[in-house]
């Protein structure tokens, strides 16, 4: 029950938040304000929901150390996808065919903020973390990172070949991220680096989304397997295995830090990892 509380209380904020969102495109400034507005919205409502539902403080979503916990997944997002990039550009991938929009790049932060707090707090917060507690956390790591892999089927330009590499790079390494640092601000900002690198910096797809032109317009041609065609880089090999590559080292991270939690045998009364319930 408390799943499905704290499910509608983010959903309809990320709903509410996106069509306003939506609603502003084309004024960057409207749109930042709106974008901002509902990521904020959305973590004191995450806050709120937790208190009422498991009588505990929202430990994962503390201000104290927030912006530095951004600060370091956005380097790692961003640091991710110039890697990604690179590699793609050295195969002939990708070239940058002039400059983009910097009015656009200012709306990319509104669009980016609100999608990547949203869905971390939805997918990351909630899902992870309430089904982590029953199966444990790699079996919660490949259940979640595989619905997030599913619910970008729908997206333009969408394969089940890029479902699966979203469930990889994103699903699973994004999980892995909270598993290691149990604070969601770690996610969030990786998520929010990785997205704006790709749109707002070097002009790419998001997802299959054309996006508002960013700083840089990008041209991505060749091998769908190199370039991620269509979709964007996000459907590259090289982001396949930047993803698994993190998502190893976020998981050799939780387990050295004594922060997987094992899954339940039958008749067992619990385990003794203590983490944000």
């Amino acid at each position: 029950m408390r799943l499905l509380k704290q499910l509608g209380a983010v959903v309809a904020v990320a709903l509410i938040g996106g069509l306003g969102v939506a609603a502003a495109a084309g004024n960057a400034l409207l749109t930042l304000a709106l974008g901002t507005a509902t990521a904020v919205l959305a973590v004191l409502t995450y806050g709120w929901v937790v208190r009422r539902t498991e009588r505990r403080a929202p430990v994962e979503v503390a201000l104290t150390g927030a912006s530095a916990a951004v600060g370091r997944g956005m380097l790692i997002g961003i640091g991710m996808f110039a890697v990604v990039l690179g590699s793609i550009a050295l195969f002939g991938g990708y070239r940058i065919a002039g400059l983009g929009s910097p009015a656009g790049m200012v709306t990319l932060i509104g669009v980016i903020a609100a999608a990547a707090v949203t869905e971390e707090l939805i997918f990351r917060g909630i899902l992870f973390r309430i089904v982590e507690q029953r199966v444990g956390t790699w079996n919660s790591l490949i259940l979640t990172g595989l619905l997030f892999g599913l619910v970008h089927l729908f997206n333009p330009n969408a394969s089940l070949w890029s479902s699966v590499a979203i469930a990889i790079e994103a699903g699973g390494m994004l999980a892995a991220a909270y598993a290691a640092t149990r604070t969601l601000w770690v996610p969030i900002g990786l998520h929010f680096g990785w997205n704006f690198a790709q749109a707002g910096l070097f002009g790419t797809a998001v997802s299959g989304k054309s996006e508002p032109a960013g700083l840089l317009e990008g041209v991505v041609s060749g091998p769908a397997v190199v370039s991620g065609g269509e979709f964007g880089p996000e459907a590259s090999l090289f982001a396949v295995l930047a993803g698994a590559g993190l998502t190893i080292v976020f998981m050799w991270l939780a387990r050295r830090r004594g922060q997987v939690v094992p899954a339940r045998r039958a008749g067992s009364a619990g385990t003794a990892v203590r983490l944000p319930r």
